[in-house]
Formats: C-alpha cells, structure tokens, sequence
C-alpha cells in the first residue's frame, strides 16, 4: 500500500532476539499504508526470527553482536535515503504497533522532532509493566528532571524521530542505555520533545530478557543511570 505521508517517508526499525512468536504479530499489526520501509534487525537469534521476517516482507539486517542498542545502530545503517521519519519499536508484541501514527503524526505536522510513546500515561495491561521496572522508570525519569528540567513519564521503545534529529544526535550506546541516551541527547540538542499515551500488554513468548532476569536488570538500571550522568558530565 502506498504510505499515506508521501512527502514524509517512514520507516520501522525492530531488534529481534529470537521472537519467532512475537513477529508475525508485529510485522502484521504494523501499518504498512503508514510505514513505507520495516527493518527487523536480527540480533544474533537461535530460532526462526529471521526467516519469519522475510516471510512476512520485512528487510532482514543481521547483527550478530549482542546489544539493544547495536541492533538499533545496525537499522539506522540501513535506513533507505529517502527516510525522513524513523520509527523504533520492539519485536516481543508488547507494543501496539497499530498505533505508529500517534507517534508519527505530531511530527509530520511540525509539532515535535521526537515522540516517545508514553506507557505510563497510557493504558497497561495487568502484569505487562512490573513494579519493578515501573519503580525504575520513575528513578530514572527523575534523574532526568533534576539534571535537565524536564519531566519525562517514560523511557519506553516505542517512539518516533525525524530522520536529520536523528542524525544531529550521533547515537552510540550499544545496549541498555540507548533509550536515555536519545532522550537526554535530544534536550541537550534543543529537540522538540513530545510524548504520547500508548497501550501495553505482556510480552509474548515468555519472560523478558531485561526485566526477566535480575542480573540484566541490575547491568541496565546501571547503565542508564551512568549513561545520563555521564552526558551530563561530559557534554
């Protein structure tokens, strides 16, 4: 289907660490009359991720070097030229991708350069967001606010950027930290910064690989703190 902002080329970046389950139901709530480019980025799966992927018309990268942030690094790479909006969301079907143009829209209409899609604004299902990881956000979204004067509700995947803000942040972190190190660079930047409520349900496929496990936990409420310390620090 043709993308219904022709003057605005969009394109979806998905990391993927073995979700054969999850995929199919992202890459088909994902609307494809709004998102011209999908990119599942194959961050090194044992299962059947990939193929599923192709299958279902998606651009397959792979980058078998683990790291949320890699993956992500990986699609930027490969973003076709014409991209003017990128959209970042994960492969577990946590995420509605149904509802991309909440993200897309405000900046399609020159209203922000960045949107994160805002769980704790929006509507959770029961058990999708544990305490733990909601105790976490609203630690590191505090920090935020007293380093930088502004009141961000989450650090949530789902969120969308315009290609050349993008580009101005030089992204480097290559796991836990690159959803903070985009949110911290964008208000360092001066970026128009909006959020959006989105739902939220349980992942698929079973325990998350970060809230999940607590030693991955503990490694990536480490690195976002150090990482948003460290930009403060060392502009």
């Amino acid at each position: 289907m043709k993308n219904v902002f022709p003057s605005h080329p969009v394109a979806a970046i998905i990391p993927a660490l073995n979700e054969e389950e999850a995929l199919p139901i992202v890459l088909r709530e994902l609307p494809r009359d709004l998102v011209s480019t999908v990119i599942v980025v194959d961050n090194g799966s044992t299962d059947g991720t990939a193929k599923v992927a192709l299958s279902l018309d998606a651009t397959v990268i792979s980058e078998p070097r683990r790291g949320y942030g890699r993956a992500c690094l990986a699609g930027i790479a490969a973003l076709p030229p014409e991209t003017e909006i990128v959209l970042f969301l994960d492969a577990d079907a946590s995420d509605y991708p149904e509802e991309a143009l909440l993200l897309i829209d405000p900046i399609t209409r020159g209203e922000a350069d960045l949107v994160i899609g805002s769980r704790a604004l929006g509507r959770r299902e029961a058990g999708a967001l544990l305490w733990h990881q909601a105790l976490a956000n609203r630690t590191f979204t505090g920090l935020i606010r007293l380093l930088y004067g502004h009141r961000y509700s989450d650090l949530g995947p789902f969120r969308a950027i315009r290609r050349t803000s993008l580009n101005l942040l030089k992204m480097k972190d290559t796991n836990f930290g690159w959803t903070v190190e985009m949110q911290v660079k964008a208000l360092q930047r001066g970026l128009r910064v909006k959020e959006v409520p989105v739902r939220y349900r349980k992942r698929m496929g079973g325990t998350s690989k970060i809230s999940g496990n607590w030693r991955n936990s503990t490694a990536a409420g480490c690195k976002i703190i150090w990482t948003t310390l460290k930009l403060f620090f060392y502009r």
